[in-house]
């Protein structure tokens, strides 16, 4: 599980993460297999066992180049995590200001 290896890998660097699923807006209950990971470099997306976007320390954004627009579920919650929407961060990946690169 993605997850896993991201902590594990963590936990070798002498990192912190807190792992926790994102919640719906509509009843704020967890949404299963959204998940945002908080760690010393910056805060993770995570939908079902694919990193979607990177926020660094210094809010810059990385998106996976293959699953960032995977599915509308994914898509969903990236935009929350985001705040915005997919028009919006299409403009900011064809701008330069937002990364593509392998996440996974």
């Amino acid at each position: 599980m993605l997850t896993v290896k991201i902590l594990l890998i963590l936990k070798q660097k002498h990192m912190t993460a807190k792992v926790r699923n994102m919640t719906s807006s509509s009843s704020g209950n967890p949404v299963a297999n959204q998940f945002v990971i908080y760690t010393d470099e910056g805060t993770y997306f995570q939908s079902y066992k694919s990193v979607i976007a990177f926020r660094d320390n210094e809010r810059k954004i990385t998106l996976d180049e293959y699953y960032w627009d995977y599915s509308r579920t994914t898509g969903k919650y990236r935009n929350e995590f985001l705040g915005e929407h997919i028009a919006k961060t299409r403009d900011k990946i064809e701008s330069g200001e937002y990364k593509l690169a392998d996440l996974n």
